[in-house]
């Protein structure tokens, strides 16, 4: 059995080496641009725009890209989303122009997630029952690590700036290398089951709010935080490094809070993250200059706004019964996520521009509306409760497939609800 583990993980090593190469790039250039732009005199909206245009791109992604890839394959798309990408990054090198900068952010989006949508399904392809959560352990750790790693680029010789962009498009680059030479067989890439977020909210109002949420503050913080440590402390060195700890945070938590919310429930996590994200969110107005104290409370703050996520997934898998389509749920729930996102940026760049520590303020406040939310909701017995499963903080709609809390019946289960919707329309046609 240790065997036919260890066979399947080393066949699908390329995808992980890729996804690694991609999580880089991905971590760099997204904390990269709203520095760059700061310094560049930009104002604190028009970088929430141009950042904001990145998750509108990956709200597109998860709606047109599927029929894109089903249609030429995964390799062609692999390295034609990866090229488009490439090609976006040395644009921002070439012109400066907002207007032009927010398109090309965009099209990051849409490539960058469709990139995620072929590895994603080529995992879920590849994996076993027994081995998905396995799959899914690793790509988490592997996408935490990576995106990590991504934001110590920063530290380029200051005179060298732009070259971030170029660093950017060689990384992207290795990760077509890796997948070009695969050997790994495409999988047929099903549609996608069509979103309701106001039919899930009836049925998973918590999983739901706390979806949409934790979107909004992640989103925001990955696009956002980084300015305001710039106008802070004025240092690119400081501003990956902090941006580095919040993310360690977020990988290291993953565990003790899937273990606290299997023995405690979600309902209970859910309130308590939420509780400690107020809390250091308020500790962020006492920071003064102390380099030392912003680090431990970008730690503190990674520690809990990563699991929000994960938490509202699990939450839903505890509410819903036998008969509920679990892949809609949750697709829908990563949709939500992703309209957090992109709608996160916006709303702390227009209050960047009052107050400077209006996204700690705002954070709070969230924080302590979810902290009540989630108490106000119904208890799930222990009995009923599902297994807390591991995510990272990006991913496509595909990934869903891979949470080992969705057997492979219902998996099977909408692919022949597939066919018989083709079949009804190309009979109507």
């Amino acid at each position: 059995m240790f065997e036919q583990n260890k066979f399947s993980i080393m066949t699908i090593s390329s995808l992980f080496f890729a996804i690694t190469f991609l999580a880089i790039g991905y971590g760099m250039i997204l904390t990269f641009i709203g520095v760059y732009l700061k310094e560049m005199g930009v104002n604190d909206i028009a970088i929430a725009i141009i950042n904001a245009s990145f998750f509108l791109g990956a709200v597109g992604s998860s709606i047109f890209s599927q029929s894109i890839i089903s249609s030429v394959g995964h390799i062609r798309s692999f390295a034609t989303f990866a090229a488009i990408m490439v090609i976006s990054f040395l644009l921002h090198s070439v012109f400066f122009n907002e207007y032009l900068w927010a398109i090309l952010r965009a099209i990051s989006g849409f490539s960058f997630y469709s990139l995620l949508i072929i590895l994603e399904s080529w995992l879920n392809e590849k994996s076993t029952q027994d081995s998905r959560g396995k799959v899914l352990a690793i790509y988490t750790i592997i996408f935490y690590l990576s995106t990590a790693l991504g934001q110590l680029f920063l530290n380029v010789d200051e005179n060298f700036k732009q070259s971030i962009f170029t660093i950017g498009s060689v990384l992207i680059l290795f990760s077509i290398l890796f997948i070009s030479l695969t050997k790994i067989k495409e999988p047929d890439l099903k549609p996608f089951e069509r979103i309701s977020i106001p039919k899930v909210y009836s049925v998973v109002p918590l999983a739901t709010t706390s979806s949409f949420l934790g979107g909004f503050i992640v989103g925001s913080f990955f696009t956002m935080a980084p300015v305001y440590i710039l106008t802070k402390f004025n240092s690119i060195e400081i501003v990956s490094y902090f941006m580095s700890i919040a993310i360690l945070g977020g990988l290291i938590s993953q565990w003790p809070v899937g273990i606290l919310s299997d023995k405690w429930g979600r309902r209970k996590l859910i309130s308590w993250v939420a509780a400690i994200t107020a809390i250091t969110s308020i500790l962020f107005l006492f920071t003064q200059d102390n380099i030392t104290y912003i680090y431990i409370c970008a730690f503190l703050l990674g520690l809990t706004i990563f699991t929000i996520y994960p938490l509202s997934v699990a939450r839903a898998n505890d509410v819903l019964d036998e008969d509920s389509d679990l892949l809609e749920i949750s697709r829908t729930l990563l949709f939500t996520y992703g309209i957090g996102s992109f709608i996160g940026p916006l709303v702390i760049g227009i209050l960047l521009k009052y107050y400077e520590y209006s996204m700690f303020v705002l954070y709070f406040a969230i924080g302590i509306y979810l902290t009540f939310y989630a108490l106000s909701k119904k208890r799930i017995a222990d009995d009923e409760r599902s297994t807390f499963v591991n995510f990272p903080v990006t991913s496509g709609p595909e990934l869903t497939m891979l949470d080992p809390r969705i057997d492979e019946e219902e998996i099977g289960e909408e692919e022949v609800k597939e066919e018989e919707n083709k079949t009804e329309e190309s009979s109507k046609n």
